[in-house]
């Protein structure tokens, strides 16, 4: 089954598409959907949600993992990534995707095996899962391999 691991932002969308084999976990692809920050931001979401459309019909994946919001103290900043969040919804609705969505915390608990772990543990040991020669970048598409991680670790627990 193929899983689209996203972790949105309206600069910068990292995602990851991830099969799960017999016995491993392989990295289909992963990179960044970037957005010309020139452009109002009604341009830059309809940007967001072509290329991630593309990327959806592309792979083919039955299910979608996105990362919920983490909410700091720029308030502003937030506001923003959640109308980029609304977008990746919308595109997975109108693919017909299963979405399921994760906190950072249960992220880091779910591939490091602790909540508080660092950006690095995290980058780390998504290298090691995915038996990949570095850690992918940019950071985007670590991140969003972590959530799509997270979501078959959850998937696989949930069936047992």
């Amino acid at each position: 089954m193929r899983i689209l691991g996203i972790d949105p932002g309206t600069a910068t969308t990292g995602y990851a598409v991830l099969e799960t084999g017999q016995k491993a976990l392989i990295a289909v692809e992963f990179g960044a959907i970037r957005t010309n920050p020139s452009q109002p931001l009604s341009i830059r979401l309809q940007d967001l949600y072509r290329q991630l459309i593309t990327i959806i019909d592309h792979h083919g994946p039955a299910e979608m993992a996105v990362e919920e919001l983490f909410f700091n103290r720029n308030t502003q900043s937030a506001l923003i990534v959640g109308q980029a969040r609304g977008v990746v919804l919308l595109a997975a609705a109108d693919a017909g995707l299963v979405v399921a969505e994760y906190s950072p915390l249960v992220v880091k608990q779910a591939v490091v095996g602790y909540g508080r772990a660092e950006k690095r543990q995290v980058q780390e040991m998504v290298k090691k899962l995915l038996a990949l020669p570095a850690i992918p970048r940019p950071v985007d598409a670590a991140d969003a391999a972590a959530v799509a991680i997270c979501h078959v670790y959850s998937r696989s627990l949930a069936y047992l």
